[in-house]
C-alpha cells in the first residue's frame, strides 16, 4: 500500500513537473512582454512637433512616433523600449534627445501601444525592429552612416541583433540591458529545477551576437540596477570589438538612467555620436 501511495506521488509530482515545463516552454513569451495599449502622453506635452507613422509588415501595422531636429541633415536615433513600456512612457526621453540636436524615431512593436495587437515574441520583435531601420533609411531618408540605433533593456537586445546585420549604421547604444535570456532565468532559483537550454525558447542571446558586431557601441548601465546586474554590461563589453565605452552612472537603477545622469549622460551620448561621425567622415576623405 504505501508503495502504491509512493508510486501515485512520484507520478502526479512528474506530471506537474512535465506540465510546468510545457507551459513555460511554450508560453513563455507572455512571462517575458507586457504589451501595455496606453498611451499616457504624447511630445505634445514638451512641445515637440511630431509626426505619427504607420510602417506596414505583413499584415500588421508598427506605430511610431517621428521627432524631426530643428537643423537640417541632422543624424536620427532608432529607440527601441523595454518589455513594459511604450512610446507614451517615452516622451521625457524624447525631450532629452531632442536637446541633443538629433532626428528621433519612436516605435511600438506589435502588440504595444497603437500598433497591431498581435502579440510579440522574439521573431517578431526583430521583425518589427528591421521594418522600422528600413523605414528610417528609406521613407525618412535618413542615410545608414547618420543613423544610430539605442535599445534600453529589452530593447537592447532588439538593437544587438539589428547591428548584426546592418554594419553600416552609425552606431548603436544600449541602456540597462542583459547578455542573454537564459542568464536572466539564471537568477531566478526556482527555475533552476529545469534544463534551461531546453526550456529557453525567447534567447536573446546577445552576448554571442555581439562578438560579430563592428558598430562603434557606447554601453549605460547603472551601479544600482535591481533588474540587470552591472556584470551583465562588464561581460557585454568585454566580448565586444572596439570601438566600444562602458558609461557607468553610479546610483543609477534601472528605469531611471537619463534623468539620473543628467549632464553627464547627455555629453556622453553627444560625445559618442561626435566622435563617430567625425571618423567615418575622416574614413571617407582619407578613402
Amino acid at each position: 500500500m504505501l508503495r502504491q501511495l509512493t508510486l501515485t506521488g512520484l507520478g502526479i509530482t512528474a506530471t506537474l513537473y512535465i506540465t510546468v515545463f510545457l507551459l513555460l516552454r511554450f508560453g513563455q513569451n507572455r512571462l517575458i512582454f507586457s504589451p501595455d495599449n496606453q498611451i499616457k502622453s504624447t511630445p505634445q506635452e514638451y512641445n515637440l512637433d511630431y509626426q505619427d507613422v504607420w510602417i506596414d509588415i505583413d499584415q500588421d501595422q508598427i506605430h511610431g512616433w517621428w521627432i524631426p531636429a530643428t537643423q537640417p541633415n541632422a543624424p536620427a536615433i532608432l529607440y527601441f523600449h523595454g518589455n513594459g513600456s511604450n512610446n507614451g512612457d517615452l516622451t521625457e526621453i524624447a525631450a532629452i534627445f531632442h536637446q541633443l540636436g538629433v532626428s528621433t524615431l519612436f516605435i511600438d512593436y506589435r502588440g504595444y501601444g497603437k500598433s497591431s495587437s498581435i502579440f510579440p515574441n522574439e521573431t517578431r520583435v526583430y521583425e518589427d525592429a528591421e521594418a522600422a531601420w528600413q523605414y528610417l533609411t528609406t521613407e525618412l531618408q535618413i542615410p545608414p552612416q547618420q543613423g544610430f540605433v539605442y535599445g534600453h533593456s529589452l530593447g537592447g537586445a532588439i538593437a544587438i541583433d539589428l547591428a548584426t546585420k546592418h554594419t553600416d549604421m552609425a552606431g548603436l547604444i544600449t541602456e540597462g540591458t542583459f547578455t542573454s535570456m537564459k542568464d536572466m532565468v539564471d537568477l531566478m532559483p526556482l527555475f533552476k529545477i529545469f534544463p534551461l537550454n531546453w526550456l529557453i525558447t525567447q534567447r536573446f542571446d546577445s552576448l554571442a551576437k555581439i562578438k560579430s558586431v563592428e558598430t562603434p557601441w557606447l554601453i549605460f548601465h547603472g551601479t544600482a540596477d535591481e533588474i540587470i546586474p552591472l556584470t551583465m554590461a562588464n561581460q557585454l563589453s568585454l566580448a565586444a570589438s572596439e570601438p566600444k565605452q562602458l558609461a557607468v552612472i553610479v546610483q543609477a537603477n534601472h528605469n531611471n538612467l537619463p534623468e539620473f545622469g543628467g549632464e553627464e549622460y547627455l555629453l556622453t551620448i553627444k560625445e559618442f555620436m561626435q566622435s563617430v561621425l567625425s571618423s567615418r567622415i575622416e574614413t571617407i576623405t582619407n578613402s
